[in-house]
């Protein structure tokens, strides 16, 4: 453990996890102040794309998508989430990669699995603020009303993109080994879009991909108001279920890799 802030007697402390996580969200919160129009960027961009869905949808469709608004509501606001968990690991570590720093992460004392989970955990925080104020601006443009029970829909939510985070761990560890993919892993972005789309069909099978069981439940959350205790045991062990195995997965992909980079010495290359 690395040094933390001396006590009573001046002896340095051993830093802790605690140390860590509020290190990396402060950096992750200076990120944001010293860059804000990045970040408001990123907000903008988003509106525009949703504004372009839903007027050019309403000029093409009419009445068939305003029946259809809210479903439309929820999943792009999961999907921003769901991009949220799966780009910050990967783009995080190709950037460290860039700037030459990402060998102080592998030499943290902490670990640099910790770390890296960590700062993906930081970003979600972050995307969750930028896709409620997104959600916020959806609503008024569409003039929608939608069920927000604050606790069901963070646990829903957030259960929804562990696995997504899980996945991003996977493209982080690629990252570390292969560097240059970012073409693939914008490809799986688009994916997503399925995913969230399952449950406007037969879930089935499907339930056990990330996004589909929690897109389903969050649906039935944010447009009908179901409770987090009115949904079935069954359900909630399945949502569950995919957010653990997956981000177990995820994790196991990223530590083979990472030690795989580490044994043929490209850890720091680019």
């Amino acid at each position: 453990m690395s040094a933390g802030r001396p006590d009573a007697t001046g002896t340095p402390r051993p830093a802790g996890y605690y140390h860590l996580a509020r290190a990396v969200l402060y950096r992750e919160y200076l990120l944001f102040v010293r860059y804000p129009a990045n970040a408001i960027g990123g907000l903008v961009i988003s509106v525009f794309f949703f504004g372009l869905l839903f007027y050019g949808g309403r000029a093409i469709a009419g009445q068939a998508l305003t029946d259809s608004i809210e479903g439309i509501i929820v999943g792009y606001f999961l999907w921003s989430l769901s991009v949220g968990a799966y780009s910050s690991i990967s783009n995080d570590i190709g950037s460290e990669v860039q700037w030459g720093t990402l060998e102080r992460h592998v030499m943290s004392p902490f670990g640099f699995a910790p770390v890296v989970l960590l700062k993906g955990v930081a970003k979600i925080v972050r995307s969750f603020l930028t896709s409620a104020v997104l959600l916020a601006v959806m609503l008024v443009i569409t003039g929608t009303g939608l069920e927000l029970n604050f606790v069901t829909t963070v646990v829903v939510a957030t259960l929804s993109i562990v696995s997504v985070l899980g996945l991003g761990l996977a493209a982080g560890g690629v990252t570390v080994l292969y560097k240059q993919i970012g073409n693939w892993l914008n490809l799986l972005q688009f994916g997503f879009i399925v995913l969230i789309s399952a449950p406007a069909f037969d879930l089935g099978w499907l339930r056990w991909l990330p996004l589909a069981q929690g897109s389903a439940l969050l649906q039935r959350t944010m447009i009908d108001g179901v409770r987090l205790w009115e949904f079935p045991p069954a359900e909630l062990a399945v949502l569950l279920a995919v957010a653990v195995g997956y981000f177990a997965a995820g994790y196991a992909v990223f530590q083979y890799a990472t030690r795989r980079a580490r044994r043929l010495g490209v850890l720091g290359d680019y």
